[in-house]
């Protein structure tokens, strides 16, 4: 194992991929014997990514940490929980949780670039691929790069970050996300919204473009995805505000529109021998609650931690390491997978006494504060043990 181009080499360089290679080259003796293969976005090429993700008040301190906190952000204080034609509601707030902040939203594009711009800054060993890789199990395990000479490295564990899809529990929601931005004519500074509809859930996030946007986040079945996002502007503001509500005044688009298929996803996180999948080459999930990312950078955290020690005598075997990694991993990855997986389907249930039930769950949130704080400390820095 002497022989290894690198002791460990990551095969994704999105930004569960580039926080894991950050946090581990804050604990190796040698950074350079990391090696984060993918595509390095350049700083002169436009937006390509319209998702704005929010991120939870745990991934932002841990994205603190490694220099991968965007410079503009959107902070949340407040969640507005309700659902369309029932009765019901619940807030949940920062200062009930004793945090500055529940977190904050930023865009996909700014936050890959600080990432990038992070790494660029270490002496982690950057590897340009034009597409995903996938490592073969070995020992050592190796990774084929699909450049012009097809390059071959060798490492003594691989993780997969992305570029994979988990093979195990699927489902398909027969829904789409229509995602945009929009503006309002009255914001409310650091207020969230999360409105279950009977078609999926109907989320508005404060923008960090300014006060008054907010990231649209609207889950239909997919002719109805379509049809709301070919249908002129004027009569998609008045469908959006027929859905919402007066909470923000008047809702005016003030982006294109996009539409993403929505689907559950979810494997092992051992992949084979010496190989690991952490972010969504592990789960990828509906984004009701905001929890994929979130979920993925506590695996990065978890990860990273077990493998300290690792880092200064690599030549031993991880695998006992590895298997702790999976063992303490899986209470809550399981939970937050059941979690936002049953909130995506029984709010779109077609029976009216399920509404009105969820309507009372709901109301209960709101008056009784131990089972709402349960329920956000989870949201907030996951089901720890």
């Amino acid at each position: 194992m002497s022989n290894a181009d690198f002791d460990l080499a990551i095969c994704g360089a999105g930004p569960t991929g580039c926080a894991l290679a950050l946090l581990l080259a804050k604990y190796s003796p040698n950074p350079e014997r990391i090696a984060l293969i993918g595509r390095r976005p350049t700083g002169d090429q436009p937006a390509s990514d319209p998702r704005a993700i929010a991120l939870n008040h745990g991934s932002r301190q841990l994205l603190k940490s490694i220099q991968g906190w965007p410079g503009h952000s959107a902070a949340i204080q407040t969640v507005h929980v309700s659902q369309r034609g029932y009765l019901g509601r619940t807030l949940i707030e920062a200062e009930d949780m004793g945090v500055p902040s529940l977190g904050a939203v930023v865009s996909y594009d700014a936050l890959i670039q600080q990432l990038h711009q992070a790494v660029a800054q270490t002496a982690i060993h950057f590897i340009q691929s034009p597409t995903a890789v996938t490592p073969r199990a070995g020992q050592p395990v190796h990774i084929e790069i699909p450049n012009e000479s097809a390059t071959l490295l060798s490492a003594r564990m691989a993780v997969q970050s992305d570029g994979h899809q988990p093979v195990g529990l699927a489902r398909d929601y027969q829904q789409h996300a229509v995602l945009a931005t929009l503006k309002v004519s009255h914001p409310v500074q650091g207020r969230a919204y999360e409105r279950f509809t009977q078609t999926g859930p109907f989320a508005l996030l404060p923008h960090p473009q300014s006060d008054q946007h907010y990231a649209l986040v609207w889950c239909l079945d997919p002719m109805q995805a379509q049809y709301h996002h070919a249908q002129p502007a004027a009569a998609f503001e008045q469908a959006i505000e027929q859905i919402f509500g007066p909470w923000l005044g008047r809702l005016e688009l003030a982006s294109e529109r996009f539409v993403f298929p929505l689907s559950l996803h979810a494997g092992a996180h051992s992949v084979a021998a010496r190989i690991i999948a952490i972010g969504n080459a592990a789960q990828t999930m509906h984004p009701v609650a905001g929890q994929g990312l979130n979920l993925g950078l506590r695996d990065v955290a978890q990860l990273a931690q077990t493998l300290r020690t690792w880092l200064a005598q690599p030549e031993q075997d991880p695998t006992p390491l590895l298997d702790d990694f999976i063992r303490q991993r899986q209470p809550d990855r399981w939970l937050t997978i059941g979690v936002t997986d049953t909130l995506a389907r029984v709010f779109t249930a077609p029976s009216s006494l399920v509404h009105h039930a969820l309507g009372l769950g709901l109301l209960g949130l709101d008056v009784l504060a131990t089972p709402r704080r349960g329920f956000t400390r989870h949201l907030l820095q996951g089901l720890r043990r």
